[in-house]
């Protein structure tokens, strides 16, 4: 009767000690479970941060800003420069500049000394053609429109220039080593005369920057 007695209790402990392993492995695998979802979650976070900062760089290298400035040094001008699915589009906003028609150049060089701003150099033109719209192989990619000035001073325009990008390591990019700028010449632009559309004077100058 005694040997019947412990070897029941012997199984009812043997039973308890194999559930409490049981419980133990279960509680073991949803640990696991639990630190393998909290890594996927800091994972996920850190690749949502790592995606917002190639955003943010990407937005940036979309847009330029130019600040226009006239032989006295005083500011007369500022465009936007963004990126466009083909070129780019220049939003100019200018104030006390003389009222009439007036040449308007991206130039191949991003340096802007007054007070003749020559140091721009010459037009933006890196597939070596003939200036002018009017020209059989022409324009240069920095040729653009003619600007109205209004009689108080100023243009609020939005131009469209197909022919140059603000991807760098393009051929065609603004934002290229030595940099581009925008100016605003005292004339009109012809569109036909070698090298420059006989344009005249250089009165404002911005160099192109991210």
């Amino acid at each position: 009767m005694k040997k019947w007695y412990y070897l029941m209790m012997m199984l009812a402990l043997a039973l308890v000690l194999t559930a409490c392993g049981g419980n133990s492995s279960n509680q073991e695998e949803s640990g696991s479970e639990n630190n393998s979802t909290m890594e996927n979650t800091e994972e996920d976070a850190t690749n949502e941060g790592t995606a917002d900062e190639g955003t943010k760089e990407e937005e940036a290298a979309e847009m330029a800003m130019v600040t226009l400035k006239d032989a006295e040094g005083n500011e007369v001008g500022t465009a936007e420069i963004t990126e466009e699915n083909k070129g780019v589009t220049i939003n100019l906003q200018t104030s006390d500049l003389p009222e009439g028609t007036h040449g308007f150049h991206i130039h191949e060089t991003g340096k802007c000394e007054a007070p003749d701003f020559k140091s721009a150099g010459g037009h933006f033109n890196p597939a070596d053609v003939s200036h002018g719209t009017e020209t059989e192989d022409g324009p240069h990619a920095g040729d653009m429109e003619n600007l109205e000035v209004s009689a108080d001073g100023t243009v609020d325009k939005e131009i469209m220039n197909e022919k140059v990008t603000l991807a760098e390591g393009e051929d065609n990019s603004l934002l290229k080593e030595g940099g581009t700028a925008l100016v605003i010449h005292a004339g009109a632009d012809d569109m036909e005369s070698q090298p420059s559309g006989d344009a005249g004077d250089r009165i404002a100058c911005g160099v192109i920057e991210k």
